[in-house]
């Protein structure tokens, strides 16, 4: 380690990406790190950068560790140590060497990994006569990290109030009255003002929880985008750099984020060896590091309806069949081209902006439905205005829409009611009432010309479930109890008593049971 007198404030272990921009957004807010990666060339790296980006005639702030045991003798008590290592084994792995270094029972231990939500339970619980395991997921990228991500902490609030004031220096910031981030990447001038994108979010793995199901959004967004993007290039002729044009004007409007913004960039850049447009030359298959997979199977298994979140996950799978999807679109007929019409192609313009804006409300609907739900059956007790006001900066999936989803929260909050589904909300109600029938028409169009768009119809169906007062499921429940006496309920007995219709009788009668 460098020489240095005083106690260091924070120490990071995993000098990453992500762990290096966390190291230098931390120093930029003026406190003292303790570096550690086993790479020491990634130790050196962040050395340079530090003293590269560091205003002249200022000390360091970032000074590097050769060992574990070096970095504990460095920091003040209790230590807060940050991992910034691979979910699974290596959080382990540097939990078992913390304590063979000396880790101390008081001392703070901060996973900011994608670890799974449940294994953070369970390591609270395994660490706890050796050190305070806490949590903190983390969105925002390498760019994040460096200049303000967005921070879901979850864990000992004791742990909590010792860590807030780091947390709340080094997140996004946002505008408390457009609720629009405050964005400054200049290193060593960090943005001060606004109020900070973290918030204490609950008990052990609430925070892992809820960015679980931020990146299940995520899914959901992105491909609800790239479903517009080949509408318009496939069924109206649209070039990648108009779609690029379109999207950035879109952006200055309802679908403004960073999501949109990201995508007119993509579609305007030139492929640097052949000059084509370079997502004409990205091979179609989509990676996926298990998130929004995790948010799917939360969903099944909690029994919340989440089929744009689902269907966002099965296209990325879809895309990894390329070849059966080359061979089968040899073989399997769809719709002949048609020419496109100037006139309709502007009308289907209009309408597609209007079904993605309504696509993207309902995913984010399916997402806060799936955590109050959870919160519910783990008695966690979330605060969803805070949840959405942490996601407005420094996040992937920050849109300008989340303002309204806040001040829906913040009202129900106010008046001290539940708000189960945020279609309820007036604000959304009014706004997907107002625009369905383009939604509808756009939906219409992607069949008839062929072009799956399996998020956009899917959130439709989400929203013309809960539009209808009576489903067919009173014809599956009598399915059910034909062939296996599964029972149903009637819509003229109290809730939850049972029935049964004796189906095999030669005179069919009802049982109460």
């Amino acid at each position: 380690m460098q020489n240095h007198t005083d106690l260091l404030d924070i120490g990071v272990i995993g000098l990453g990406v992500m762990g290096k921009n966390l190291a230098l957004n931390i120093a930029d807010n003026q406190y003292h790190v303790a570096a550690f990666d086993l790479d020491a060339n990634k130790v050196q790296h962040l050395i340079e950068q530090e003293q590269k980006e560091r205003k002249a005639g200022l000390s360091p702030r970032v000074l590097g560790c050769s060992n574990l045991t070096e970095m504990l003798s460095s920091l003040s008590k209790p230590r807060i140590l940050v991992l910034s290592v691979p979910a699974g084994a290596p959080v382990d792995g540097v939990c078992q060497s913390l304590i063979e270094a000396g880790i101390e029972q008081d001392d703070i231990v901060i996973d900011t990994g994608n670890s799974l939500w449940t294994d953070t339970v369970a390591r609270e619980q395994q660490y706890a006569d050796q050190f305070t395991f806490f949590s903190c997921a983390v969105s925002g990228g390498e760019m994040g990290a460096r200049f303000g991500p967005s921070l879901m902490p979850s864990g000992s609030e004791k742990a909590w109030q010792r860590i807030a004031p780091i947390w709340q220096a080094i997140a996004a910031k946002v505008d408390p009255e457009t609720g629009l981030p405050i964005e400054r990447q200049e290193p060593g001038n960090p943005v001060t003002e606004g109020e900070p994108c973290t918030t204490y979010i609950g008990p052990a793995g609430s925070g892992h929880y809820v960015k679980m199901v931020h990146n299940g959004i995520e899914y959901a967004d992105m491909q609800l985008i790239c479903e517009a993007y080949q509408l318009l290039h496939d069924g109206f002729g649209m070039s990648q750099y108009e779609v690029g044009d379109l999207f950035a004007k879109w952006n200055k409007g309802i679908l403004n984020s960073y999501l949109m913004e990201i995508s007119a960039d993509v579609l305007r850049q030139a492929d640097p060896i052949t000059g084509r447009p370079l997502v004409e030359m990205i091979l179609d298959k989509a990676g996926q590091k298990g998130t929004g997979l995790w948010t799917a199977v939360s969903s099944l298994q909690i029994g919340c309806p989440a089929p744009t979140i689902a269907e966002a996950v099965y296209a990325r799978a879809v895309s990894t069949q390329k070849g059966q999807r080359k061979q089968l679109s040899k073989l399997l007929s769809g719709p002949q081209p048609q020419q496109v019409d100037e006139q309709a192609k502007q009308q289907f313009i209009d309408q597609l902006e209007n079904a993605l804006y309504c696509a993207k409300i309902a995913s984010y609907a399916q997402g806060f439905q799936l955590m109050a739900m959870t919160a519910k059956e783990k008695q966690w007790q979330l605060d969803f205005a805070e949840i959405a006001k942490i996601w407005r900066a420094g996040c992937i999936i920050r849109a300008t829409f989340l303002q309204s989803i806040t001040q829906a929260y913040q009202q129900a909050n106010r008046q001290k009611q539940e708000l189960a589904n945020l279609l309820m909300a007036d604000t959304f109600s009014n706004h997907l009432s107002a625009k369905q029938q383009d939604w509808r028409l756009a939906v219409s169009q992607a069949v008839l010309k062929g072009i799956p768009a399996p998020c956009i119809s899917s959130a439709l169906a989400y929203y013309d479930s809960y539009r209808c007062e009576t489903l067919p499921a009173n014809l599956l429940q009598g399915q059910r109890d034909f062939f296996g006496a599964h029972t149903f309920e009637r819509t003229d007995a109290p809730d939850g008593e049972k029935f049964h219709l004796n189906w095999s009788a030669k005179t069919r009668t009802l049982d109460k049971l």
